[in-house]
């Protein structure tokens, strides 16, 4: 029992603070780990699916689909992977802002690349459904 005691007292004597380390910076190199993990995430699956999408147009030829058909799906494929993938690089963004570097300066070009990639989604959701994220009334009532 004493010796439990003993231990559970040193382990947190290590963690509160022995010479260079501590829980904050701890808790920074874990939030920098899942923000590179979100990163390496969101850049696999936008190049996995690519190559899914490009392994899908190379079948559908193979199969003699018509071109224009093929462009279609393969396009609104990629689509769908970069939308995805930016959903987790805007996630990475924030973990890394908000728990490893938070300053006025990190908060601003946070929100600047946040505005940037909500951009790029709303604008490829436009292209690939006809329609912005915010007008799927319409998208309904015209089906």
């Amino acid at each position: 029992m004493l010796s439990l005691t003993l231990n559970s007292c040193l382990l947190k004597s290590i963690l509160i603070s022995n010479g260079d380390f501590h829980v904050r910076e701890f808790a920074k190199m874990v939030a920098e780990w899942c923000a590179a993990a979100l990163e390496l995430l969101g850049v696999c699956l936008i190049v996995l699916l690519t190559l899914y999408a490009l392994a899908f147009a190379l079948f559908q030829l193979l199969k003699s689909m018509e071109g224009s058909a093929i462009f279609d799906q393969v396009r609104h494929r990629l689509i769908r992977g970069i939308l995805l993938g930016l959903e987790f690089l805007v996630a990475a963004d924030i973990v890394h802002t908000v728990a490893v570097e938070l300053s006025f300066k990190s908060v601003g070009v946070l929100a600047v690349v946040v505005l940037i990639r909500t951009f790029l989604s709303f604008t490829l959701e436009l292209e690939m459904t006809g329609y912005w994220p915010w007008q799927k009334n319409q998208r309904k009532e015209m089906k």
